[in-house]
């Protein structure tokens, strides 16, 4: 299954269009413009990728039809080589990508490489969720792709040979920035609905500078504000892809802006100089008994995927270690 013939939502640039479609009511400039009439235009700001790997990183990668009336597909990284030839069976991370819920795809090379990366060294299943993006798509329309993303995996899970290899008692939610909101949206509409999914179990939660906001600023949100050489993402972008996201005449204290409580294990992964930190801070601060929180100092927003510094390489693999850590409780984590 070629990933091109699946994804129809990524748009080019083209910047003549405006007297077709009027002026340009919202903008992220470089990934996203919005137009009076509705239209929309995304950039190709990273490029995609078909689902191959290196051989040597043992992990074998395909692209799978979640719903074919939504559109909605996944990838899925399987790994080839374990460390351990006594685990007959693999935990699953459901993952899904940043973007500002507005922009992201499955296969943008900077995620095949990060989840590639991540299925090898924590040894376990990755289905990277390619879900329906805002303002076409607005929130709830990613969590319900999520929550549909686990009941597909309960439906087919014995219909596949790579389901043979693995553990479906313990799948963890897992995303960044945006995908780190739906993530935790998920796992507490999964929470509320257990006996729906049985006999998948969600072990934790795995959240990467998840995007939460609320219309009092932080600390962080001043401090970084619109500082690029420090954040991807800026205050004026933040404030942006909310407007895009939410329901009409909502403003930035919707539920959907806040974390959900849940009651699995969670890992929180905080960016010293991300604008979101407090907000990270706030949610880690409020269940210490079952949030695990790390902080990688001296950088900023979606470092991991985004970040070319040897700084940001040398904090990327330390991420992809405590990740392994958190899911197999091999404690403890920096």
């Amino acid at each position: 299954m070629e990933a091109t013939t699946l994804i129809t939502h990524v748009t080019t640039n083209n910047t003549n269009n405006t007297s077709i479609h009027g002026p340009v009511v919202e903008e992220v400039e470089g990934l996203i413009r919005v137009y009076k009439d509705g239209h929309v235009e995304r950039s190709q700001f990273v490029p995609c990728v078909d689902p191959s790997l290196p051989l040597e990183l043992g992990v074998a990668c395909s692209d799978v039809h979640i719903d074919k009336l939504t559109n909605v597909w996944g990838r899925l990284y399987v790994p080839t080589v374990t460390n351990s030839t006594s685990v007959s069976k693999l935990p699953l991370i459901v993952y899904f990508h940043g973007g500002g819920f507005c922009a992201g795809s499955a296969s943008w090379s900077c995620y095949h490489q990060f989840l590639g990366r991540l299925s090898a060294k924590s040894r376990c299943l990755v289905m990277h969720v390619n879900y329906r993006l805002a303002p076409e798509n607005p929130l709830p329309a990613a969590y319900e792709d999520g929550v549909n993303a686990i009941l597909w995996l309960k439906k087919t899970r014995n219909d596949n040979l790579w389901s043979k290899q693995c553990d479906f008692g313990s799948i963890f939610l897992a995303g960044d920035s945006a995908g780190g909101n739906i993530a935790n949206h998920v796992a507490g509409r999964l929470a509320a609905a257990d006996a729906l999914i049985k006999p998948l179990k969600i072990e934790g939660t795995i959240l990467i500078q998840p995007f939460f906001g609320g219309e009092a600023r932080t600390e962080t949100e001043r401090r970084v504000e619109n500082n690029t050489e420090s954040s991807v993402l800026t205050l004026a972008s933040s404030d942006t892809w909310w407007k895009l996201t939410l329901p009409r005449e909502a403003n930035r204290e919707h539920p959907y802006c806040k974390p959900v409580k849940i009651t699995t294990r969670t890992l929180v992964c905080v960016a010293e100089m991300d604008v979101l930190m407090d907000r990270a801070m706030e949610m880690c601060d409020s269940d210490k008994k079952m949030i695990r929180c790390v902080v990688y100092k001296g950088v900023g927003h979606a470092f991991q995927v985004l970040g070319e510094s040897q700084l940001a390489n040398t904090l990327t693999l330390q991420m992809l270690c405590d990740i392994d850590a958190f899911i197999h409780h091999s404690e403890p984590l920096n």
